[in-house]
């Protein structure tokens, strides 16, 4: 297949949903992934070239079925952008085991994992681009998000040791940490009341950044935390 390739996390909404229309308008073809099925349909009616792949990508081997799958359909994988993330605002003595989990391997493990699952056919190729979504949050977190900036914190870290290692294969890693984003997510968090619109950021406008990243205008930030925030 001539076309680049690239599997997406979070594709059903958001972020994820912003990366996957803006490469389709460079001809990539894509792999969607995320839990939910119906939101991951109406991402692929966006952008031609594109084929859904549901699953809970915090679980480890759905980031080795989803590389697969990315194989099968069109034969290569190019580039592996994460964005998929959970964000619950919770208390340290509200934070169960289930949900300390949950949080860390939705952003952090499936990072990792989706990394593993790609870096064989990378360095089989010589080439490959790994972009992960981080968040502010990782150096400035609100009140009760304690797992969810210690997991982005450790995207950010996982990001520089992922590049150092990829380096000699020809594979770069960049990690897109945008503050405030007018996403779903973010407004189960805060309303527009106590957090204007005027000052997030648009999904369209970190998906930017995410599309330098892999077309390799932002090659020299590899291995870095590329910071992305609104001015008003």
């Amino acid at each position: 297949m001539s076309k680049r390739v690239a599997l997406i996390t979070g594709a059903g909404r958001g972020i994820g949903r912003a990366v996957a229309v803006a490469l389709a308008k460079l001809d990539y073809a894509a792999v969607l992934v995320s839990r939910t099925e119906s939101e991951l349909l109406e991402t692929e009616k966006l952008g031609p070239g594109a084929c859904v792949f549901p699953c809970d990508i915090a679980m480890a081997q759905a980031a080795k079925d989803a590389v697969q799958k990315s194989l099968d359909t069109f034969g290569r994988l190019d580039a592996v952008i994460h964005c998929a993330g959970v964000a619950p605002v919770l208390k340290i003595e509200e934070t169960t085991d289930a949900q300390w989990h949950d949080i860390i391997d939705t952003n952090l493990s499936a990072a990792f994992n989706l990394a593993r699952a790609a870096w064989p056919t990378f360095v089989k190729q010589k080439a490959g681009v790994i972009v992960n979504i981080s968040s502010v949050a990782a150096r400035d977190p609100f009140v009760g998000f304690a797992a969810y900036g210690a997991a982005k914190a450790g995207v950010n870290l996982l990001g520089l040791a992922l590049a150092r290692e990829g380096q000699s294969h020809g594979i770069r890693v960049h990690t897109v940490a945008p503050g405030a984003t007018e996403t779903q997510m973010f407004r189960k968090l805060l309303t527009p009341e106590q957090f204007p619109s005027e000052k997030t950021l648009d999904p369209a406008d970190v998906a930017r950044v995410v599309v330098q990243c892999v077309t390799g205008e932002l090659a020299p930030t590899n291995g870095e935390v590329i910071w992305v925030h609104k001015t008003v």
